[in-house]
Protein backbone atom coordinates (compact mmCIF):
# COMPACT_ATOMS: atom_id res chain seq x y z
CA UNK A 1 0.00 0.00 0.00
CA UNK A 2 2.40 2.58 0.76
CA UNK A 3 4.56 1.85 -2.80
CA UNK A 4 1.28 3.05 -4.36
CA UNK A 5 0.96 5.62 -2.43
CA UNK A 6 4.26 6.88 -3.07
CA UNK A 7 4.26 6.53 -6.45
CA UNK A 8 0.68 8.78 -6.78
CA UNK A 9 2.82 11.40 -4.99
CA UNK A 10 5.65 11.43 -7.27
CA UNK A 11 3.38 11.13 -10.49
CA UNK A 12 1.55 14.31 -8.77
CA UNK A 13 4.86 15.64 -7.76
CA UNK A 14 5.91 15.31 -11.71
CA UNK A 15 2.47 16.73 -12.86
CA UNK A 16 3.52 19.93 -10.39
CA UNK A 17 6.79 19.98 -12.43
CA UNK A 18 5.39 19.59 -15.51
CA UNK A 19 2.65 22.70 -15.18
CA UNK A 20 5.70 25.10 -13.18
CA UNK A 21 8.14 24.39 -16.25
CA UNK A 22 4.97 25.25 -19.00
CA UNK A 23 4.37 28.31 -16.95
CA UNK A 24 7.65 29.86 -16.88
CA UNK A 25 8.17 29.29 -20.68
CA UNK A 26 5.26 30.75 -20.98
CA UNK A 27 6.49 34.05 -19.13
CA UNK A 28 9.41 33.99 -21.03
CA UNK A 29 7.59 33.76 -24.76
CA UNK A 30 5.38 36.80 -23.45
CA UNK A 31 8.58 38.59 -22.21
CA UNK A 32 10.34 37.91 -25.80
CA UNK A 33 7.08 38.87 -27.48
CA UNK A 34 7.16 42.26 -25.51
CA UNK A 35 10.55 42.32 -26.74
CA UNK A 36 9.63 42.27 -30.27
CA UNK A 37 6.73 44.15 -30.06
CA UNK A 38 8.76 47.04 -28.63
CA UNK A 39 11.69 46.80 -31.29
CA UNK A 40 9.36 46.76 -34.13
CA UNK A 41 7.26 50.07 -32.77
CA UNK A 42 10.81 51.82 -32.24
CA UNK A 43 11.69 51.34 -35.90
CA UNK A 44 8.21 52.64 -37.26
CA UNK A 45 8.85 55.78 -34.97
CA UNK A 46 12.33 55.85 -36.75
CA UNK A 47 11.25 55.82 -40.02
CA UNK A 48 8.51 58.12 -39.99
CA UNK A 49 9.95 61.31 -40.98
CA UNK A 50 9.25 64.71 -38.96
CA UNK A 51 6.47 67.04 -40.49
CA UNK A 52 7.34 70.96 -41.31
CA UNK A 53 6.11 73.06 -38.21
CA UNK A 54 4.29 76.07 -40.61
CA UNK A 55 6.59 77.66 -43.51
CA UNK A 56 9.81 78.49 -41.72
CA UNK A 57 12.26 77.73 -44.02
CA UNK A 58 9.87 76.65 -46.94
CA UNK A 59 10.88 79.60 -49.09
CA UNK A 60 14.19 80.61 -50.03
CA UNK A 61 14.68 83.89 -51.87
CA UNK A 62 18.14 84.14 -54.21
CA UNK A 63 19.02 87.68 -55.79
CA UNK A 64 21.97 86.95 -58.28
Amino acid sequence: MSQSVGAAASAQAFEVLGAVMAKKQLNQEAQMTNLLVESAMQSADAMQKPTPVGNLGMNIDIKV
